[in-house]
């Protein structure tokens, strides 16, 4: 077992062997992952060995590849308990390092019919290099389960911060909010549309850092134009409920409603039933409390648009006078309290 995992994290951050995650093969992350719930398990399944996590400055890491299995790791406290598994503190034995290892169930999968979102999760997420991006390491898999091998995010899910502090004051809300712009200008960069930008899907590093931590309804669309109903009610821009078709922008508007819920604490269209709710998000309907200051309010009002194209677009969001007046600089460390982490989800 694990003790001390914050202690052990901080230690071996800097003295854990410098070595470079490579996929067994060019193609093996997405072809294997396409594979990876059909294919038969043998005794070495393929997947990618953690590496540290060094600042980009340092020099780049000795690559290795390995084929993982159950037996390399010590398996600590549970992290988190999702709907088809569970998500355990991890360390790999050879290079110490600590990892959350998600624990998949093959047959859960197969019966809520999610296997291609496991397989565009692994796809996407294992490209995808971004401070605020939560890092999928590799994978392996035996006759019933999935393995994820995750980036450690000590400090727990920002969801149950937001629900012990009931709200967030401006200069915490605007650093998430910066460093969230930040980490989806860098996806639409490379064609990735989240797609379910909430706090449920939000976690804190060590130091407090926004971390994205699922993509299971994320997608890469170089056609930039989807159609297909996904993400959370709340989160749901108007084109979406609509039916109609959206591309990047859908994450604009995710990105105004959770500003909104970072200071007032509840989601702007909430209401009674989701027949309302979608009324309400369709009319944008938008209200504010009278604590929520007149910087926020424009930020807020001009990402939660109707027509996508007349949303701010992440550049301005980030150059926005209330993100510049109340967000930390990266050399500040991002306000947060300790928390026991927690990675739940699937």
């Amino acid at each position: 077992m694990i003790k001390n995992p914050m202690a052990l994290l901080e230690k071996e951050n800097k003295e854990a062997p410098n070595v470079r995650i490579m996929v067994k093969g060019k193609a093996d992350t997405t072809q294997g992952a396409q594979r990876v719930l059909k294919a038969q398990p043998s005794n070495s399944s393929t997947g990618q060995k953690p590496a540290a996590q060094q600042p980009a400055s340092r020099a780049d890491m000795e690559r290795r590849m390995k084929s993982w299995k159950l037996e390399d790791f010590d398996i600590g406290r549970p992290l988190g308990k999702g709907k088809f598994g569970n998500v355990y503190l991890a360390r790999e034995k050879n290079s110490k390092f600590i990892v959350a290892l998600k624990v998949l169930f093959k047959s859960q999968l197969m019966k809520a019919g999610v296997e291609h979102q496991l397989r565009r999760e692994i796809e996407i997420q294992s490209h995808l290099r971004h401070p605020h991006i939560l890092r999928l390491y590799g994978y392996f898999y035996d006759d019933t389960r999935v393995y994820l091998i995750l980036e450690y995010a000590p400090r727990g899910e920002l969801y149950k911060e937001l629900q012990k502090q009931v709200r967030f004051d401006e200069r915490r809300s605007a650093t998430y909010i910066a460093q969230l712009a930040d980490a989806l200008k860098y996806c639409h960069s490379k064609k990735v549309i989240h797609r379910d930008i909430k706090p449920e899907n939000l976690l804190l590093g060590l130091k407090g850092d926004l971390k994205i931590a699922d993509f299971g309804w994320s997608v890469h669309a170089p056609s930039s134009r989807r159609a297909t109903l996904c993400g959370t009610l709340d989160y749901l821009p108007p084109e979406m409920i609509e039916g109609k078709m959206h591309d990047e922008k859908v994450d604009l508007w995710s990105l105004g409603v959770l500003c909104y819920e970072f200071l007032v604490g509840k989601p702007p269209f909430e209401a009674e039933g989701h027949s309302e709710t979608y009324r309400r998000i369709s009319k944008v309907d938008l209200r504010f409390p009278p604590h929520v200051t007149s910087g926020a309010r424009d930020l807020i009002s001009k990402l939660l648009r109707h027509n996508p194209m007349l949303r701010l677009p992440l550049d301005s969001v980030l150059s926005h006078p209330w993100i510049k007046d109340n967000a930390a600089t990266q050399a500040e460390s991002t306000p947060a309290h300790p928390t026991h982490a927690s990675h739940t989800k699937s």
